[in-house]
């Protein structure tokens, strides 16, 4: 604020939604982690859902605070203090390049830290280019280049966000989860000795890392369905990465909800 830099507030607000990001997801992993209770039968699997939804939604609204300002800018230049932006940002590319090389060893073999590897090293950059922007405003004066080094900034944020949001959307929407092909376990059900029908299909995401579905199967043959029940969800988590698979077997094909599939 006191650099009255809008390059210099995208960077720091993007930086701050990263450490509430952090927060609200060590929260949503402690409720994630907490037993499921009599009303609350899947527990609080689905925190980390409303956490990614909500850090999410906050970026999107400070980015749009950002971006109106800007605009303004064009129209009502203001000064801006380079040498202060330069400092600032320097020390967030400190930060955030000290960050990412914590994340360096182990980026290899763990998707996650590899992910949080790239983020930090991402911030890293963006910083870099509000230190360059603060330069070219201290050598040239022209005070457009802040409110235009804003605009780039927040689109690049956006584009990262964006498959955040949309996946915590999916989530809270009790989506099928990207990496479950759908079409192929109708597919792979209706293919099973027996089955003459599949319906009521329904997968959906618990939390962040974990699924479950429920499926109707006509069976007008079966007589001891266990064995073939036990064998179905064992390779729903195997083949399907599909935690908690319930099935209701029926003799007779009647749709609960025909309107619904």
């Amino acid at each position: 604020m006191l650099s009255n830099s809008t390059a210099l507030f995208a960077d720091a607000s993007h930086n701050l939604s990263d450490v509430l990001g952090l927060a609200l997801a060590g929260g949503a992993v402690w409720l994630a982690k907490r037993p499921s209770a009599e009303r609350r039968t899947y527990g609080f699997g689905k925190a980390t859902v409303f956490a990614a939804l909500i850090n999410g939604l906050m970026l999107v609204f400070a980015s749009g605070a950002i971006v109106w300002e800007a605009v303004g800018r064009f129209f009502s230049p203001e000064p801006v203090q380079s040498t202060t932006v330069m400092i600032t940002a320097g020390l967030g590319v400190l930060i955030n390049g000290g960050t990412a090389l914590m994340f360096m060893r182990d980026r290899e073999n763990d998707t996650n830290v590899k992910a949080a590897f790239m983020h930090m090293a991402a911030d890293a950059v963006i910083s870099v280019g509000v230190i360059v922007a603060g330069l070219l405003v201290l050598l040239t004066g022209a005070t457009w280049i802040d409110p235009a080094a804003s605009i780039i900034l927040v689109l690049v944020i956006l584009y990262g966000t964006w498959g955040l949001l949309r996946d915590a959307m999916d989530m809270a929407l009790d989506a099928a989860p990207r990496n479950i092909d759908v079409k192929a376990v109708r597919a792979y059900l209706c293919k099973q000795p027996g089955v003459t029908e599949v319906h009521d299909l329904h997968i959906w995401a618990m939390g962040a890392s974990s699924s479950a579905m429920t499926a109707h199967l006509v069976m007008p043959e079966m007589s001891n369905n266990d064995p073939f029940l036990q064998k179905l969800c064992k390779t729903m988590e195997r083949r399907f990465n599909i935690e908690h698979a319930t099935f209701q077997i029926e003799r007779q094909g009647f749709d609960c909800h025909p309107d619904h599939h």
